[in-house]
């Protein structure tokens, strides 16, 4: 191969970022927005609250990041709050889906009682379960009916980034309870030629003892079915491998899934008509 592997720039990862939302089909591509929720006990501080990101537009999804209520103020009806309000922001931004992930040591049936249901299922090393769940809001609302503290003694409000570091704080303290946070390790790099110029790149991660992740992933068109993008998966892999993972996971449309299947790859759940029009696959690769 008549390339050259070299570190990603900030610059040639945010190039690829771009070239990546030409590539997808047009009512793919979105506008992302990053929304924070909060609520605060009579002293005023946070008890509880989410990070949210709207992808408008064409994508129309909620992805619910995080979503964290104070130990101390659980089975109050705060979590339901915050989640009609997550889905009041969603319709009234014209998103048809919520999105979130959960564990098994986590809140999987109070999701469910809300609408939503499992796509994605990942046993992980430590024994526990990783969950994938979505909502539909444009399908009739399940039986249950939340209850409601708003009126009562707590609020939902808008947050900021210093309110959204409290509840990632929140989050972080519980989970590391149950799962210690694994040591990263990045692959963010390039393919040059031999004049120096960029021909592919990749971003991905890999948590020691566990997992990683492709980000993204890109080639040159003039350059594409040249085994490149190939030749940095299997990259990856390799870097996965020496640092005890086992698994390989990526996200993908029906746009590039086939792709990754001849990589290897293969399908671990599916979101049908997400975007309108168009499915989307979480995949993986046992390495």
């Amino acid at each position: 191969m008549d390339f050259k592997v070299d570190n990603l720039t900030k610059e040639e990862a945010e190039y690829i970022g771009e070239k990546i939302n030409e590539i997808v089909p047009r009512e793919v591509d979105a506008d992302k927005e990053e929304f924070v929720l909060k609520i605060e006990n009579e002293d005023g501080k946070i008890i509880g609250g989410c990070i949210a990101q709207a992808y408008e537009y064409h994508w129309s999804r909620v992805l619910l990041e995080e979503l964290w209520v104070d130990e101390r103020y659980r089975h109050q009806g705060l979590g339901s709050m915050i989640i009609r309000e997550v889905e009041r922001i969603a319709r009234e931004k014209g998103c048809r889906v919520v999105t979130l992930g959960t564990a098994s040591y986590m809140a999987r049936p109070f999701y469910e009682k809300h609408g939503y249901t499992v796509f994605t299922t990942l046993k992980k090393p430590n024994g526990y379960i990783s969950y994938s769940l979505v909502k539909y809001l444009d399908r009739d609302p399940p039986e249950y009916v939340p209850s409601d503290n708003s009126g009562a003694r707590f609020r939902v409000s808008p947050g900021n980034e210093a309110d959204a570091d409290v509840i990632e704080n929140g989050i972080d303290t519980y989970s590391e309870a149950y799962e210690p946070e694994c040591e990263s390790v990045d692959y963010h790099k390039k393919l040059v030629d031999n004049d120096g110029r960029f021909v592919a790149g990749v971003i991905a991660d890999v948590d020691k003892g566990a997992y990683g992740f492709v980000d993204a992933l890109y080639v040159e068109e003039p350059l594409r079915r040249q085994g490149l993008g190939t030749f940095l998966l299997k990259e990856v892999e390799k870097l996965a491998k020496e640092n005890g993972a086992t698994m390989i996971m990526t996200n993908a449309g029906d746009w590039n899934v086939d792709f990754f299947k001849k990589n290897g790859y293969m399908l671990r759940g599916e979101l049908i008509d997400v975007p309108k029009g168009h499915n989307c696959y979480e995949i993986y690769k046992n390495i």
